[in-house]
C-alpha cells in the first residue's frame, strides 16, 4: 500500500472513529503497516475494497480502531517534566498525604506497555521514600490494547527504552539478563495495571497525579477531549496535578486547571474544582 494511499484512507476514516488526521501524521506508519496486515488478512487487495468492508460490516469499525492506537513509549520520556515531578510535585504531594495519613495515588492513562508507570514507582523509591517511610505510593497504569497490558505486567524491556534513564535508577531499578532489563521485583510493589479504554472508563479514585500524555489530546477530537477531561475530573483530587505531552495542550474551553510556570504540561487542578 502506497503511503498516500493510506494517508486519504486515514483522512477519511479518524473522524468516523472521532480521532484527529493531525495527531497520526508523524506516525501514521505504525498505523498503514497494521491496516496492510489485515487487508492480507481479509483477502483484500486494494485499501478501496477495504473502505468498501467498512462500509458495509460495522464490527470493521472496531477492528480499525484498535489498529490506530499508537504504542510509542519510553522510560523517563521528557525529561524535563521528570525533573519537575521529581523535585518539587511528588515531594509536595507526599507532604500532603503523610499530613493526611495516607498513600499517594497516581494514575498513567493510556500507560501502553508501562514505562511511565515504572519511572514513576522508580522515581518515589530513589528519591522520595525515605523521607516518607510512614506512607505509600499506589500507582494505576490503564490502557485499551491487551497486548501492552500484557507486556507491562512482564515489565521487561530492551536497552533502547532505557536509554533516558539516569544511570542510578537503571542500576538499582532493573535485572539484567542477556539484552533483557527486567523491573526488580522492589519497584513492582503497589502497582496495577487495568484493561481500560480511556473513552469510557477510568479507575477508581480519588488520585493525586493523572499521567494522560501523548493520547486524548493528541488523537482525538475536541468532543472526546473534553469528555476525556471531565474523565479525569472526577476522579482527581482538588489540588491534585494533570500531566500531558509536551506537544499537548487542554481542550479549548477547559476550566479549573492552571499550568505551572515553567512547565506548561503540568497543570494543577483548583482548589474550588
Amino acid at each position: 500500500m502506497k503511503d498516500a494511499d493510506c494517508v486519504e484512507f486515514l483522512r477519511w476514516a479518524l473522524p468516523q472513529l472521532e480521532l484527529r488526521w493531525p495527531g497520526f501524521r508523524k506516525v501514521r506508519r505504525q498505523v498503514c503497516k497494521r491496516v496492510g496486515r489485515r487487508l492480507k488478512e481479509l483477502g483484500l487487495e486494494t485499501i478501496r475494497q477495504y473502505r468498501e468492508r467498512l462500509n458495509a460490516d460495522p464490527e470493521e469499525w472496531a477492528v480499525l480502531d484498535a489498529a490506530c492506537r499508537i504504542t510509542v513509549s519510553r522510560f523517563y520520556r521528557d525529561s524535563q517534566v521528570f525533573a519537575v515531578l521529581r523535585r518539587e510535585i511528588v515531594p509536595a504531594l507526599a507532604q500532603s498525604a503523610c499530613a493526611e495519613a495516607r498513600a499517594v495515588r497516581c494514575w498513567c492513562a493510556g500507560c501502553a506497555s508501562g514505562e511511565e508507570v515504572y519511572t514513576l514507582r522508580i522515581l518515589w523509591a530513589a528519591e522520595i521514600q525515605a523521607r516518607f517511610p510512614e506512607i505509600g505510593f499506589e500507582i494505576v497504569g490503564t490502557d485499551a490494547d491487551p497486548v501492552m497490558i500484557r507486556r507491562a505486567r512482564q515489565g521487561c524491556y530492551s536497552r533502547g527504552s532505557l536509554e533516558d534513564m539516569p544511570p542510578e535508577w537503571l542500576s538499582r531499578g532493573f535485572t539484567r539478563s542477556n539484552a533483557t532489563y527486567c523491573v526488580a521485583d522492589a519497584y513492582r510493589r503497589d502497582v496495577a495495571f487495568l484493561l481500560q479504554d480511556i473513552r469510557s472508563e477510568a479507575p477508581p479514585g480519588p488520585f493525586d497525579l493523572v499521567l494522560c500524555r501523548n493520547l486524548a489530546f493528541t488523537y482525538f477530537m475536541p468532543a472526546p477531549q473534553r469528555d476525556t477531561l471531565d474523565r479525569i475530573a472526577a476522579v482527581l483530587r482538588p489540588r491534585g496535578y494533570l500531566v500531558v505531552g509536551v506537544r499537548e495542550r487542554l481542550p479549548q474551553g477547559a476550566r479549573g486547571y492552571r499550568a505551572l510556570t515553567g512547565c506548561r504540561e503540568i497543570y494543577r487542578r483548583d482548589e474550588a474544582a
